[in-house]
This record gives C-alpha cells, structure tokens and sequence, in this order.
C-alpha cells in the first residue's frame, strides 16, 4: 500500500484505512464478528493499518479491541478514536474508557469528536500526549458548515490531525482547509469519501469510463477512492464498511498511480456531468 509521511513526525502512515461507525457497532453474534474479523486481516494484509472509532460509534470499540486480540494485530494497527463528551472529568472518563475498550495502554491518535468541548478537551489530550498515552492529536468534524471552524482551530492551536468528510461529490474542504493543512503541516483523515453511499446512486447502471484504467481503477469505488487520495494533502481516508468484497475494492484504490492535479480536475468535471 501506499504511504505518506505524517507531516509532525514523518512516520510512514498508509493511505487508506478504516472507518467503524455503523458497520463494527454489533452485537456478539459469532457470523457477524467473523465478517469483521476477516475485514480487519485484508487491511493488515494489504498494508493498512489506520483503525478509526469512536465512543459515538456504540459498541465499536470494544469490538475492534477484541478482534485485534483475537488476530494478536495490535501492534499491526495504528489506533485512532475520539473524545466525544463535555466536561473535564467526563473527557477522561471516556477515554479511560477507549483505552480499555480497545485492549490498548497507548491510542495512536486520539481526536475531539466533531469539536465538542474542544478548549476543554485539547488541554488533557495535550498532557497525555506529553505523558506518552497519546501518540498524535486531532479534531474532528463532518459537515461542510464546520469547515471554517476547523481551520480556525487550525491556525490557533498546533494539532497533529485534522479529520474532515471529503468526496468527488461534497469538494468543499479542497477550497480552504486542504490548503491550511499542507501549509501548516497539518494530516488529513478523510471520513465519507464515498459519501455514506451517496455517490453510487449517482453512478448506478453507468460504466466505470474508460480514462480510469489510466490511473489503476476498475471500479466506482476505486474512482471515488483515488481522486480524494490524489490530493496531496489527505494523509488517509477511512470508507467503513463491514463486508471483505467492498474492503478488498476499497484497498485496490490504495496501490498503483494515483491521479494528478490534471486528472482529477477531469474527474471532477466529468462527475459534474454525469
């Protein structure tokens, strides 16, 4: 898989990842875990190893904790969850909580959950990190209408990550907060780049254009994939998903050329369009 260097520290960090919310929210039925399970070995076997989850996302973290005890992986996995509270004392509660859900003495990453509480909670995250529990810190946020106020944050407060929805068809971080990040050397996660589902809809019955095959994409889901991690300044996107037939899909956009400046400007064009 393809890596880019995360800009705080330089550390090789693979391109594309997993998100968890909706599909690792389950219940301890055997079949289901197993979906998981398999889905988490393709991503370590394809050289991914970015985890994203978060209090919000239910029984979540506790699951990946398990499975990655189950696949002894955790040292294979790069970690990232969130605090998603107010309050101090409720902050580190809940990410007390994280630590042990996800089997786990350190969290690779550890985000405020769409800026709750982000003044309060930066200042804990800042001090762990300092103490080692932490290895990088970041805010999160998936509407386009919080944008500005990531970048707000951004320019106030040095952070390591930034996490923001960005899609071919939702392209308003590439206008403000993409640029902030590379200039003041900010990673990027991407969370919906497939837009939750949204953009097959758009694309359903239609032929994956021909031009793709230019870049290494036989799917929608691989065009999809690749415009957003084309963009130099996204560290990783995290498309979820529960099932090993998408997972495998999804990971095929991590490898091979990925589009230029010009050849995303067509694809971008040519989504418009359809």
């Amino acid at each position: 898989m393809l890596t880019r260097p995360i800009p705080s520290s330089n550390e090789p960090l693979p391109i594309l990842g997993l998100g968890t919310w909706q599909a690792f929210d389950i219940s301890s039925e055997r079949t289901a875990l197993q979906q998981r399970k398999e889905v988490l070995r393709l991503l370590f076997a394809a050289g991914g190893k970015v985890i994203d989850a978060s209090p919000m996302y239910g029984r979540a973290e506790a699951v990946v904790g398990g499975l990655l005890a189950e696949l002894k992986a955790h040292e294979r996995a790069f970690l990232a969850t969130k605090v998603w509270t107010s309050g101090q004392l409720a902050g580190i509660e809940q990410m007390q909580a994280s630590l042990a859900k996800l089997r786990t003495p350190v969290i690779d990453l550890m985000q405020i959950h769409n800026l709750v509480d982000w003044r309060t909670h930066l200042a804990t995250l800042r001090k762990w990190q300092k103490e080692k529990q932490f290895r990088y810190i970041g805010i999160t946020h998936y509407t386009d209408a919080a944008l500005e106020e990531l970048g707000n944050v951004i320019r106030a407060e040095p952070i390591d990550f930034v996490q923001c929805a960005y899609s071919i068809g939702a392209r308003a971080a590439e206008r403000r907060l993409l640029p902030l990040c590379a200039e003041r050397g900010v990673g990027v996660i991407v969370n919906r780049p497939l837009g939750t589902g949204s953009l097959f809809a758009k694309v359903r019955g239609k032929p994956v254009p021909g031009w793709a095959c230019e870049f290494g994409c036989a799917s929608w889901s691989q065009i999809f994939l690749k415009y957003i991690l084309g963009h130099p300044a996204v560290s990783c996107a995290i498309p979820a998903t529960s099932r090993p037939d998408h997972m495998r899909d999804n990971l095929a956009a991590a490898t091979g050329p990925l589009p230029n400046a010009r050849e995303r400007k067509r694809m971008a064009g040519y989504w418009d369009e359809v």
